[in-house]
């Protein structure tokens, strides 16, 4: 018997211990482990091998003295070069850093390669002739001494963008409900909606201007008009697809008419919602650069004609690369909205 009880106190020990170990495991886990980044090592090479491209080969000239900002393009390519063998060599330091980064490795190696294709076509070779095509430098150039007027010509986009979308959306979202849900407004607006919606909206420009009692008032009236149509349509659907169930069940727990539509109709058909405004968001964008281009007297439609009208074509491509920054942004950023408006449906549509 005192054997017996003698023994508990090292078996409950011995239990103890073994137990213990697995916990150790899932913290290490949670911690990103220190490796080396052999994506990030072979960018750091192509990014050197771009910056001692750009700085040793010495340009073409072709009708002028030379492309200027080259050798700042080269240095900043061996900058990031130097930046990145740093966090690929950097161990336990830089692991966080790069368990961010590492998803886009392969972005990180196939960048400068096209950057390196780019530079040898235009400045070196001159094989893409000029001014047509131009150097990634000529764009460094824009980016450096032409940003006064670039910037003022985004913020009037973006201004312009917001008042025509806003509107449209939410005249479009109002009138999608209303044929959605009145069966009078399904009989008389919705066959209108039908035979007027797919004209595109940058065929009613003419009109727009003539009667509109500004060319900045015509601009938000058309852009309005051409998100108007997709959520309109695709807000009308989500309300008519509603499972008549859940309006049963409502009405047995006493809802009214009110609750119908805006705690059971309307949350039922946010995902058709969310669909019809990236749809919006891309056709309006559209129409934004038309009519800055035929009316208005700032923003980057605007800035395109006269880059164009001048023969700036490098203004012209950094005008266009604002662009898809700024589409591609404003894109990212609904999706960022509908997965917190969405999350019971979070992941369905990616972006």
């Amino acid at each position: 018997m005192t054997t017996t009880t003698d023994s508990l106190p090292h078996q409950a020990g011995s239990a103890s211990q073994s137990a213990s170990p697995p916990s150790s495991p899932a913290r290490q886990s949670a911690t990103p482990r220190a490796t080396l980044w052999r994506s990030g090592l072979l960018a750091a090479v192509t990014w050197l091998a771009l910056g001692a491209l750009v700085l040793q080969w010495p340009n073409k000239e072709v009708g002028f003295s030379d492309w200027a900002y080259t050798d700042e393009f080269g240095y900043v390519a061996l900058v990031i070069a130097g930046v990145l063998a740093l966090l690929a060599a950097g161990g336990s330091f830089t692991a966080r850093l790069v368990h961010l980064l590492r998803p886009a490795g392969q972005w990180l190696v196939a960048l400068p390669l096209l950057l390196l294709v780019w530079e040898i076509l235009t400045a070196k070779l001159g094989l893409l002739p000029t001014p047509f095509f131009a150097p990634p430098q000529a764009l460094i150039e824009v980016y450096g001494e032409d940003w006064p007027r670039l910037g003022l010509s985004t913020a009037h986009s973006l201004r312009l963008l917001a008042h025509g979308f806003a509107s449209g959306a939410l005249v479009g979202f109002l009138v999608g409900v209303w044929i959605g849900w009145s069966r009078i407004a399904g009989y008389w607006v919705h066959p209108v909606l039908r035979f007027l919606g797919p004209v595109p909206a940058s065929a009613l420009l003419p009109l727009a201007f003539f009667f509109a009692p500004s060319s900045y008032a015509a601009a938000v009236f058309l852009i309005a008009l051409a998100s108007f149509f997709p959520i309109a349509v695709l807000t009308w659907s989500g309300v008519a697809a509603v499972n008549k169930s859940y309006y049963d069940v409502a009405r047995t727990l006493g809802a009214s008419e009110s609750f119908l539509v805006l705690r059971v109709a309307i949350p039922a058909a946010l995902p058709q919602v969310f669909v019809g405004l990236f749809m919006g968001l891309g056709a309006s964008f559209s129409v934004l650069v038309t009519a800055e281009m035929m009316g208005v007297k700032a923003g980057l439609g605007w800035y395109l004609q006269w880059a164009q009208g001048w023969a700036a074509y490098s203004n012209m491509y950094a005008a266009l690369f604002v662009m898809a920054v700024l589409c591609s942004g404003l894109i990212t950023l609904l999706f960022k909205v509908r997965d917190h408006a969405l999350s019971w449906q979070k992941g369905t549509v990616k972006w």
